[in-house]
């Protein structure tokens, strides 16, 4: 459990950190470069989802948010030490939740800072790719049933 916490906890660090530099560095709706043909730095305000899915819809992500975490933290409280997998996902999954949490109650939208520039993607930040992260590791965890005893399987709670 410890791991996921630590996990949990430097996600968020990084995460407001970064946000904090994309406000003070980059101008709304303006960039940086990152690496060419690769990424750059573009500050954006998102009221939604990916994609500015849901947009405005705050009551909405706030209680799902706090649903999830709370399910979250219960699922990494239920993982035994041996679980060493399954608490990075979890940690990085609440850490991710809690990232984007935080400037939703605090600014109204969440601040998003890195830009593909060789595909079609959503603007994202360090929470999202925490997120993402989380879910891939819990997919390998599930699909290859890397952990016996695993929380992860829903239908043992």
């Amino acid at each position: 459990m410890i791991i996921g916490l630590c996990i949990a906890f430097f996600i968020v660090i990084i995460d407001q950190l970064v946000k904090y530099w994309t406000i003070n560095q980059i101008e709304l709706h303006s960039s940086l470069p990152g690496i060419p043909q690769v990424f750059d730095f573009y500050y954006l305000r998102n009221t939604g989802a990916g994609w500015g899915i849901l947009s405005g819809k705050m009551n909405l992500f706030y209680v799902a948010t706090i649903l999830i975490l709370i399910y979250l933290v219960y699922l990494l409280y239920k993982t035994t030490p041996q679980q060493r997998l399954s608490q990075i996902a979890y940690g990085l999954l609440i850490g991710g939740a809690l990232g984007n949490f935080i400037d939703r109650l605090l600014n109204g939208y969440v601040v998003d800072m890195f830009r593909l520039l060789f595909i079609d993607f959503p603007v994202f930040n360090v929470a999202d790719m925490a997120l993402t992260f989380g879910v891939i590791i819990l997919m390998i965890v599930i699909l290859f049933d890397l952990e016996k005893e695993g929380v992860h399987d829903v239908t043992n709670i």
